[in-house]
């Protein structure tokens, strides 16, 4: 029986979400692959090249830096949370009562200014 053609799945857009979290961290590729146990090399092309990781990698990386996977897997769905969502769910979850209430604030204050902004333009 012969194999059915599959188109690879291009990982580069990934390896780009990758690159971009752990700088935001401000985390060097050495230090995670040895937090990791990888070879330099390895995260490199992942992130530069689009290489396509192991799937144990893959979900290590993607739950290192809380990225939704799908918004590479459903590009065209709207993703239910995103990576942006994620991270921020992931700063609030180590909060204080103190920073949630502040935070809170915050956000009911951009609502409304952006409530504001959409009448405006109406």
């Amino acid at each position: 029986m012969a194999k059915r053609p599959v188109p690879l799945y291009d990982f580069k857009a990934f390896g780009q979400a990758i690159k971009a979290a752990r700088m935001e961290r401000k985390e060097s590729r050495k230090d995670v692959c040895d937090a990791m146990n990888l070879s330099p090399r390895y995260l490199a092309n992942i992130e530069n090249k689009g290489q396509q990781p192991s799937l144990q990698i893959f979900y290590e990386l993607v739950t290192r830096y809380s990225i939704s996977v799908d918004q590479f897997f459903f590009p065209n769905k709207d993703a239910e949370k995103n990576t942006q969502r994620r991270q921020l769910d992931t700063l609030l979850d180590g909060m204080s009562n103190d920073g949630l209430e502040i935070v809170t604030a915050t956000a009911q204050k951009v609502v409304e200014v952006e409530k504001k902004h959409e009448a405006a333009a109406d």
